[in-house]
């Protein structure tokens, strides 16, 4: 650690962990990790371009460059910062930042929901490439009743087209008697085009409404159709925390293989072509 860098309290309070004092008695209290070490002196120096701080086992973010925003994505919406078609995009909410942001992933035009925006590249690709294993959870209405039998049979996996797919998870919230639809929640790890509404088109229950609920550990809550804002310092720190699990358990998985081109280069500007292509 750096004797001539920023006193770590200083550096946490900036990025919006705490205040001074409370930093300093987390730092007290052996609640600071840098690069892998518990820190308790108050007098420590740290470097916050190099160092890795982690607070009560969440990672904090020290660069303030970076920009992550929660979007609920109205219906009607394209998911790409520039239409050549002239359709309405993401411009319409973020036009008003100065940093070039990229939507991690799709959603398609009718889908609503949650949309991560950013410009961290690195992150973006591990939150959008399916082999990292991060879970999108939606909520679709469906034509008809869904059996718990088709149910199941999402869990066990279909055969689409375009290869062998899933459900991670997926249960019954409603049936309407009156509107004959159902309400079903699905989660999965696929980035695959239009995969939700194909899956339950292949069981027989087409899609009338869809929308995505949470990405990773982020919720989309109670924001209104077409809200914009900020990520938490609590969120960012889970979905940190989140991206760096996926990137070390794909690490041993590959056997410490080198990690996927792209990181934080073109590949990683998911939202421009690359990446997950919509629900």
């Amino acid at each position: 650690m750096p004797t001539d860098g920023v006193r770590l309290q200083k550096a946490l309070a900036n990025a919006g962990v705490a205040s001074r004092r409370v930093c300093e008695q987390l730092i007290a209290d052996g609640r600071v990790e840098v690069n892998g070490r518990v820190v308790t002196e108050l007098g420590t120096r740290i470097d916050p371009g190099t160092d890795r701080v982690v607070v009560a086992g969440t990672p904090v973010q020290f660069d303030q460059s970076k920009r992550y925003l929660l979007l609920n994505k109205p219906v009607g919406v394209v998911s790409t910062m520039r239409d050549e078609q002239g359709r309405r995009d993401l411009r319409e909410f973020t036009d008003r930042y100065d940093e070039r942001l990229y939507n991690v992933g799709r959603l398609d035009a009718e889908t609503s929901g949650l949309l991560i925006l950013t410009n961290d590249g690195e992150l973006a690709h591990v939150l959008a490439h399916p082999s990292f294993g991060i879970t999108k959870t939606y909520v679709a209405k469906v034509t008809g009743r869904l059996a718990p039998q088709t149910l199941q049979k999402l869990l066990r996996g279909i055969e689409l087209d375009d290869g062998f797919i899933k459900a991670d998870d997926a249960r019954i919230l409603n049936f309407s008697a009156r509107e004959r639809a159902t309400l079903v929640e699905l989660t999965l790890h696929s980035g695959r085009n239009r995969i939700v509404r194909r899956m339950l088109d292949h069981v027989g229950h087409p899609v009338e409404e869809l929308v995505r609920r949470s990405f990773g550990p982020l919720h989309l809550g109670s924001m209104r159709a077409g809200e914009l804002r900020e990520l938490t310092a609590d969120e960012l720190g889970k979905l940190l925390k989140l991206a760096r699990r996926a990137e070390a358990a794909k690490e041993r998985a590959q056997g410490g293989a080198e990690r996927p081109a792209g990181r934080g280069g073109r590949d990683a500007r998911v939202g421009r072509g690359g990446g997950a292509r919509g629900a």
